[in-house]
């Protein structure tokens, strides 16, 4: 029964964690990547599609990104739907494909950047505390029905700290390698 608690929490912190690892793939370095347009939306025919449902995006050269769309049609959608995201890129459309230049990053736009992982690693580190109770209730409804002595219970919550401060430095460690590739000119 404890060790069922305790996987599902690992479970849980771990998805928190891939959330975060994600959410920080999409956020905008110096460089050119992909994952930096998976979160734009476009209405394509009524109604909001991911932008890689309807297109392939690449990066031929570090600091560029082409889009081709399947539909030419969807080109003007594209277009709108990357200007209307707040990634502060300027599409440029040639009737084929949209190229998008990446341009360096500012002093002060790093240090915003920054600002923003440093928000989104709370959150995660919130995601994970937040398991670690919802784990510990589940504990202590056990020992409360008698499925687990008192000794049980506390090298579990024991082994539930370990495991929480094992994701909590993961988290810290996405977030150090992050900053550092934003901070790099």
């Amino acid at each position: 029964m404890v060790d069922d608690v305790l996987k599902d929490v690992r479970t849980r912190m771990d998805k928190a964690v891939q959330i975060l690892r994600s959410d920080l793939m999409t956020m905008r370095t110096g460089r050119a990547s992909p994952a930096l347009l998976e979160k734009v939306k476009v209405d394509y025919y009524g109604s909001l599609v991911p932008l890689n449902q309807i297109a392939s995006i690449s990066a031929p050269e570090p600091r560029l990104l082409v889009v081709r769309p399947w539909d030419i049609n969807a080109l003007p959608a594209i277009e709108k739907a990357i200007l209307k995201s707040d990634l502060g890129l300027n599409p440029m459309n040639d009737g084929k494909v949209i190229r998008i230049s990446i341009p360096r990053l500012t002093e002060e736009r790093r240090k915003e950047l920054v600002k923003v992982v440093s928000k989104r690693l709370e959150e995660a580190k919130v995601a994970v505390r937040n398991c670690r109770r919802d784990g510990l209730e589940e504990l202590r409804e056990l020992q409360k029905e008698k499925m687990i002595t008192e000794d049980e219970f506390f090298r579990a919550k024991d082994k539930l700290q370990e495991i929480t401060d094992e994701f909590i430095k993961k988290i810290d460690e996405l977030g150090e390698m992050k900053k550092k590739e934003i901070m790099e000119v």
